[in-house]
């Protein structure tokens, strides 16, 4: 079977319908349930403000990515400490440094 039998469109047809849809026809709100209306302009920004995309490195780091081999229960200790497991993993490191001076 091919798609949906609640369509007399084909394929064609729906592809190309939904190319020509201007944006103010992407959607339409019912207005009944205030959980499907889309959000505005300023709302979608004041998202974005609150919670700015973070990936990747801070500009200026000093940091190398890599591969290492720790016991599971090590592993398991630092990622229990919740989020920023990986830099406090990376403080007991320098500490250690700190006391076995090579």
């Amino acid at each position: 079977m091919t798609g949906s039998k609640t369509n007399t469109m084909n394929r064609k047809e729906v592809l190309s319908a939904v190319q020509n849809l201007s944006p103010s026809q992407d959607f339409v709100w019912d207005g009944m349930d205030e959980d499907d209306r889309p959000a505005t302009d300023k709302e979608l920004r004041a998202g974005i403000e609150l919670n700015p995309v973070q990936r990747g490195r801070p500009s200026g780091s000093e940091k190398t990515q890599i591969a290492l081999r720790v016991d599971n229960s090590v592993l398991d200790a630092f990622r229990a400490t919740g989020k920023g497991w990986q830099t406090r993993m990376n403080d007991a490191l320098k500490e250690w440094l700190k006391e076995h001076a090579v």
